[in-house]
């Protein structure tokens, strides 16, 4: 929270204060009347909020923070490999993904709590503007509930500045969890009134506020300061933030086609853009969830996959929950990869050189394993990986096989993500597809968990067929609502998207599922309730603080 990003306005008052001091040597123009609180009128305010959602960029590049050490992701290593974020071995507060994912939620409340403080107290509102007035601090609110709430699920209780900080202290405390949450819950009732229902693409919406705030009483629910109406509260909200939308209106690979973005279902997205400035064509998440692909012969580093930008895999369980006819599969993944170059290759030393054309089947990942026959076909032409082969690679030998291409290239070779793809990547590997945040087919899943846990699950069933019937076509496909079905949609569902170390916890099935789906950690993890379901606080910011700042248990 003591942001570099905080002190540039400080620096900006000194500037002016020495322009004003030197007003006899600079003659030109008179700038006496321009101060920082001047500067900025109603007609440029705009500004200040359009930086606010500029921030989001950087909070949604944080994948591991959201994903690693869970059920259906871990990282890229040997089963008998360590890694301290995966497998909560000897996590500490200067791990990098704690420390970053803290400055940047506090770089967004520090903007956010500008454009409130300016809108609120110094700019000279005509009466013609006060809807913008309003609807600016609506859309500043809002933002700075979803990075505190971002922050409270990761960290427990935290600093709630809500002033702009026009100099630099070391006195901040954390405030309790349940004092965290009442805030996060009155700047968003706060701002729903003063949302618009169709906003410019790219804003904040009311029935986005109303989807996250849904999401943060039924995680509130389950807290022992929350209240018994909590999970009613939660389940009327996100009836209200689903509205008259049909989920089944498009298809799930519609949802995901590059040409369709800005679509009903999603409420609300980080938007990037194919236009000049560079940070617009910043988005790498195209390479989330992608082994080194560049290294089969004839992908390269030229391909259409892009580059990788995460050390995160799928688990072997995530790839186990796709049905015969769920139509996601083929939406979140890529079973088969094609050459992008010319190349000829050869398997080992005294086998023949095989030439691979642009085009060609260089690497697959059947759904189901093939027997040995089909195994033997395919293995002629390219690599294959069973499904029990993403962790290991491909055996020594299988009997009858002919391995022409048996090498195992990468130590880590499982199916990569698809649902991200990019169009006219850089060399630098960046994109511009937008990240999406909020949308319906997630709301139902929160509608159903809702009224599950509000003891109303014959309404909870109804959402949660809803989204399987989008996928697979079969309405009423469940027959019973519970946790695990439910977080196994989920994890289908919303791959890439959810907040799974979240969604894990605020159900206490994080250490169950863990334990039992993640594979480092079924080996060797160390993940202990008492102190793992909390993230330590970051090492600079204790030590910044002067002793104010209390570090969670355990760390």
């Amino acid at each position: 929270m003591k942001s570099f990003k905080n002190l540039k306005y400080i620096f900006l008052l000194v500037v002016i204060a020495c322009f004003m001091a030197c007003d006899d040597y600079l003659e030109e123009e008179f700038f006496s009347d321009v101060t920082a609180e001047t500067f900025i009128g109603e007609d440029n305010a705009d500004q200040l909020v359009v930086g606010i959602y500029e921030d989001l960029r950087d909070i949604y590049k944080q994948y591991d923070i959201n994903m690693s050490g869970t059920d259906i992701y871990t990282v890229q290593t040997q089963v008998e490999e360590f890694n301290s974020f995966n497998d909560y071995f000897g996590l500490a507060s200067d791990n990098q993904n704690i420390v970053d994912y803290w400055r940047e939620n506090y770089d967004l409340i520090a903007d956010a709590n500008i454009a409130i403080n300016r809108y609120q107290n110094d700019i000279a509102w005509s009466d013609a503007n006060l809807g913008a007035r309003d609807y600016g601090i609506a859309q500043a609110r809002a933002l700075r509930a979803l990075a505190l709430y971002n922050l409270v699920q990761h960290y427990g209780g935290v600093v709630l500045e809500l002033e702009e900080t026009t100099s630099i202290r070391s006195d901040y405390a954390r405030s309790s969890e349940e004092e965290t949450f009442g805030q996060i819950i009155s700047d968003l009732e706060a701002a729903i009134p003063d949302l618009l229902d169709a906003p410019q693409t790219g804003r904040f919406s009311r029935r986005a506020a109303q989807h996250l705030l849904a999401d943060v009483y039924l995680t509130r629910g389950y807290k022992t300061f929350g209240s018994g109406t909590d999970f009613d509260t939660a389940a009327s909200l996100a009836e209200q933030a689903i509205g008259s939308y049909d989920l089944r209106s498009q298809t799930f690979a519609e949802l995901f086609d590059y040409g369709n973005q800005v679509n009903d279902e999603v409420l609300f997205a980080v938007q990037y853009g194919p236009g000049g400035n560079d940070n617009d064509r910043s988005n790498s998440k195209h390479g989330l969830l992608m082994n080194a692909i560049e290294n089969y012969a004839g992908v390269g580093r030229n391909s259409v996959y892009g580059a990788r930008s995460s050390s995160l895999m799928p688990t072997p369980y995530f790839y186990g929950l796709f049905a015969a006819n769920d139509t996601r599969d083929d939406v979140t993944l890529h079973r088969a990869l094609f050459a992008a170059e010319e190349v000829t290759f050869s398997s080992g030393e005294g086998q023949p050189e095989d030439p691979i054309a642009v085009g060609d089947t260089v690497i697959y990942y059947p759904k189901t394993a093939l027997d040995a026959t089909e195994l033997a076909d395919k293995l002629n032409r390219y690599w294959v990986y069973q499904p029990d082969q993403y962790l290991f690679g491909v055996p020594d030998n299988v009997p009858g096989a002919v391995y022409q291409y048996s090498s195992n290239i990468n130590r880590i070779n499982f199916p990569i993500f698809k649902k991200f793809d990019d169009v006219g990547i850089d060399g630098a590997g960046n994109g511009s597809r937008d990240t999406y945040v909020f949308r319906i087919g997630e709301t139902h899943l929160i509608a159903a968990e809702a009224y599950l846990a509000a003891g109303n699950g014959a309404s909870g069933l109804q959402h949660l067929n809803i989204v399987r019937e989008r996928a697979t076509g079969e309405a009423n496909f469940y027959s019973e609502l519970t946790l695990d079905n439910l977080l196994d949609e989920r994890a289908i569902e919303l791959a890439g998207e959810e907040n799974r170390w979240a969604v894990l916890k605020r159900t206490g099935k994080l250490e169950e599922r863990l334990n039992l789906y993640n594979p480092q950690n079924a080996d060797h993890g160390a993940f202990d309730s008492s102190i793992h379901l909390l993230r330590p606080i970051p090492a600079n910011e204790l030590l910044l603080s002067d002793g104010s700042l209390e570090q969670n248990p355990g760390y």
